[in-house]
């Protein structure tokens, strides 16, 4: 019994507690008007976001489908390249990745990118080294009995992987690949440090000229959220669909 409302007591305590300590003079002067005044140049920052993370995530999941498979092969010169990849853009910021890409890349080998272009590459790298392990831990998983069936049958080596050793694969790795996805979406904001003009910026510039940080950061904060959950009952829903299909 006690243990039954002991959750709510609790809840209520904190709730009380914490309103206590609010500054309600500030809290009810917040004008969120400023929101809808500059709506149309915070929807394009959103646009640009959603489009980076789509680019990061289909990029990513084409060139790490391609590395994992790089990593079953049997020449090893070309799993130590894929290996060495994937540990130098793994355990390196990507912060550090950006000024490296649009800064000093331009300086070895005088090729010069945009803040978007150096944006989308670093990101996009990035993706396809965190992809990359979360295929292969995908292909890891396939019962070692479906591979031996697979050779068994002398099927060429593309049918063997489109038709045989993929689609089991890709229901174990949904969930991460949809977890990093948001990781992403929530990480472009990173690349305001390029000043592209993403969500992050966009907000940044406005609260520059407005001076109205808190509406808008805790705006944006909401938006981050919502998009965040839909993604993740998106996943939800896609889980669902391919059990179904098992049935």
């Amino acid at each position: 019994m006690i243990a039954k409302y002991s959750f709510p007591v609790v809840l209520l305590l904190a709730l009380g507690t914490l309103a206590y300590f609010l500054n309600w003079n500030l809290l009810l002067s917040l004008d969120f008007s400023v929101v809808w005044e500059y709506r149309q140049v915070l929807l394009k920052g959103m646009l640009v976001t959603l489009a980076l993370t789509a680019c990061a995530a289909v990029a990513g999941l084409l060139s790490g489908t391609v590395l994992a498979i790089a990593c079953q092969s049997n020449i090893a010169p070309l799993r130590w390249i894929v290996i060495a990849f994937v540990e130098i853009w793994r355990n390196t910021p990507l912060l550090v990745q950006l000024i490296w890409i649009h800064f000093a890349l331009p300086l070895v080998t005088g090729i010069n990118t945009t803040a978007l272009e150096s944006g989308v590459i670093g990101i996009t790298l990035q993706a396809a080294a965190y992809f990359t392990e979360i295929v292969r831990a995908g292909i890891d998983s396939v019962p070692k009995g479906q591979w031996e069936a697979a050779y068994s049958l002398a099927l060429p080596s593309w049918v063997r992987w489109t038709r045989i050793i993929l689609p089991p694969a890709i229901r174990t790795m949904i969930p991460p690949l949809v977890n990093l996805t948001i990781s992403f979406f929530k990480g472009t904001a990173i690349l305001s440090i390029l000043h592209v003009s993403e969500l992050m910026t966009v907000t940044n510039r406005i609260s520059n000229v407005t001076f109205k940080p808190v509406e808008l950061f805790s705006f944006i904060a909401v938006l981050y959220f919502v998009v965040g959950i839909l993604m993740s009952k998106g996943t939800l829903r896609i889980e669902y669909f391919l059990q179904k299909r098992e049935r």
